[in-house]
């Protein structure tokens, strides 16, 4: 019996293993379970033919617990309700390391030759660098600085008041060890910046983790720095030309405001 002809409950038994199997280890498999032989495009083709396509694995962090993830959004609501119509500034903040190293990724080369990229091996050496979105104007801003910890959260907090003074401000990142610090709470009480964390495990709710995502494929992929400076001064570059296309932030830095069932039937948190 062929792939193409297998009933439909059998079809799923049969192909749970497929995101995990190349077409190679595909047609082995049919050779040996069906004594069927076939070509790779034999079996691309059916595979297309019954719904499947050739896609990128995304994670599904198990821990998140739906509830809180519901109640959060339910929070997020009221927030963008008062962004929208009171002006209180919903900022996003969020962390990442980019080592001075190049991101391969994907890119455009000659058919049929190797695709190289130029390093010159500066090993783990990295710029941490704070993301915030500023939600209500569609913009960002990137802070670099040697590491990412209490002091340097609680500078980032003060440039921020700093910049907008007049304004109520709620606060959303996720429960990093420097976020709960006794320090970093004081300080948000003092500057006066309301706190929402993120659910845990909830990166998806982050829109900042949509900017380093950009920042890497415009900064660091296929690109090796000499120095921390020479990382840092192509990330302002970076920051003022993506701050002068806003309508594009807002495209990309898209805040999800509501759950997928059948993505939340997946999580096994109590």
């Amino acid at each position: 019996m062929s792939l193409a002809t297998t009933p439909p409950q059998e079809k799923q038994q049969n192909l749970e293993f497929l995101p995990r199997w190349t077409l190679k280890r595909l047609v082995a498999w049919i050779d040996k379970q069906f004594n069927f032989k076939c070509c790779r495009e034999s079996v691309r083709k059916t595979l297309k033919n019954l719904g499947f396509s050739w896609k990128k694995a995304r994670k599904l962090l198990n821990k998140a617990n739906s509830k809180n993830r519901t109640e959060f959004l339910e929070k997020l609501k009221g927030l963008l309700d008062d962004a929208l119509h009171n002006g209180h500034l919903l900022i996003y903040i969020d962390e990442a390391h980019i080592h001075l190293d190049t991101d391969e990724g994907y890119g455009w080369s000659i058919k049929g030759e190797r695709f190289w990229v130029s390093s010159n091996s500066p090993g783990r050496a990295k710029v941490s660098f704070y993301g915030v979105y500023v939600y209500n104007y569609a913009k960002v801003k990137i802070f670099p600085y040697l590491k990412a910890d209490q002091f340097n959260t609680i500078d980032v907090l003060k440039q921020l008041r700093t910049e907008l003074p007049d304004h109520q401000i709620t606060l959303i990142w996720d429960g990093a060890p420097y976020h709960r610090a006794q320090s970093v709470k004081q300080a948000l009480e003092m500057l006066q910046i309301n706190l929402q964390p993120l659910p845990s495990y909830s990166p998806d709710f982050m829109p900042v983790e949509h900017l380093w995502q950009w920042l890497r494929e415009d900064v660091t992929y296929h690109t090796c720095y000499q120095s921390p400076t020479e990382l840092i001064e192509r990330v302002h570059l970076f920051e003022q030309n993506i701050n002068s296309i806003p309508l594009e932030i807002g495209d990309r830095l898209w805040v999800k405001n509501h759950l997928d069932s059948d993505e939340e039937k997946l999580r096994f948190s109590t």
